[in-house]
């Protein structure tokens, strides 16, 4: 009996010490934790192994008249950048989660996280050169954390931030982008180019693999912070203005009844537009410049910001 015994007390204390290094810095999915700006503990393995949702580093394009994929209600992340405008279908971006792309001589990393609902462009160059990012299977809240190629720096999509490696404490730059209906984009932008299918990936982009979670109140990985005041996937409009947050729930939105009105915060005057029809929302300077924002689900948006300020609508 004392062998047995013996073997079991080994792998009990031998599971015990991967847990508490993993906890305390050693690396997840090849990534050292140690020093990160979010506690280790509040870092989780998504399932995946790095790459396991593989990005599309070399996207292909085709035109309106050249697609024949996407029907009018289906959703796309819209980009404009120098003047060129280009789709990435969330049927595709449910598979790869980031397309890093250049628009104008411009390398950009358009992110998608299907957990949170959240798509975020950035620019992906700055005094360093270029970066190009991968899916590192870790999430935060939920939410995907990044990874660069150069560095191997993890970066939250949502905080905008590298939370370790080399990069740590650096931001990015998000860029203006409208989560919208295909029907609404081409309408908008006839000229646009679309993310074609023909990724190099064996992928059945006609299945959602997240069907049903947009409409589940259910959350799979623990948060930092929760709030029932909403259900945890209504969608809202996040803005972050000079360190003060605000989200705009599409319920209030579409009480409110008006496709576009003034607001005021972080002492801006803002123009908002929501397009009930479609399904997207988004904010303006007294420029008329579209700003950037974060469309996604309540309960992302509140669980990295939970000092956030709410739009609400007396009607």
């Amino acid at each position: 009996m004392r062998r047995p015994m013996a073997a079991l007390a080994l792998a009990v204390f031998i599971l015990a010490l991967v847990f508490v290094l993993t906890v305390n810095g050693n690396p997840r999915n090849g990534f050292d934790l140690s020093g990160s700006l979010i506690p280790a503990d509040e870092i989780h393995l998504g399932g995946p192994p790095r790459d396991g949702i593989p990005s599309i580093d070399a996207p292909r394009f085709v035109t309106t008249l050249g697609n024949t994929d996407l029907g009018d209600v289906d959703r796309v992340l819209g980009l404009v950048v120098g003047g060129e405008a280009r789709a990435y279908p969330i049927a595709i971006m449910n598979w790869h989660e980031v397309v890093n792309d250049r628009i104008a001589g411009q390398a950009v990393a358009i992110t998608y996280c299907p957990l949170c609902g959240t798509g975020i462009a950035f620019a992906a160059e700055d005094g360093t050169g270029a970066m190009t990012f991968g899916v590192s299977g870790l999430l935060y809240n939920s939410d995907v954390l990044l990874y660069d190629r150069e560095t191997e720096s993890l970066w939250s999509q949502i905080r905008m931030q590298a939370i370790s490696g080399q990069r740590k404490g650096d931001r990015l730059t998000a860029l203006p982008l409208v989560h919208t209906s295909w029907a609404a984009w081409k309408a908008q932008n006839p000229q646009t180019l679309v993310l074609s299918r023909d990724t190099g990936f064996a992928r059945d982009y006609d299945r959602d693999p997240y069907a049903g979670y947009a409409n589940s109140a259910s959350v799979y990985f623990p948060l930092t912070a929760e709030s029932r005041r909403y259900h945890p996937k209504e969608r809202v409009l996040g803005l972050a203005l000079d360190g003060r947050f605000k989200a705009y729930p599409f319920a209030e939105l579409a009480r409110a009844g008006e496709a576009e009105f003034q607001d005021r915060f972080a002492d801006r005057d803002l123009t908002i537009r929501f397009d009930t029809a479609n399904g997207s929302a988004s904010a303006f300077d007294e420029q008329g410049q579209m700003l950037p924002s974060v469309t996604g689900f309540w309960f992302a948006w509140y669980a990295f910001h939970p000092d956030t300020e709410v739009f609400t609508t007396s009607r």
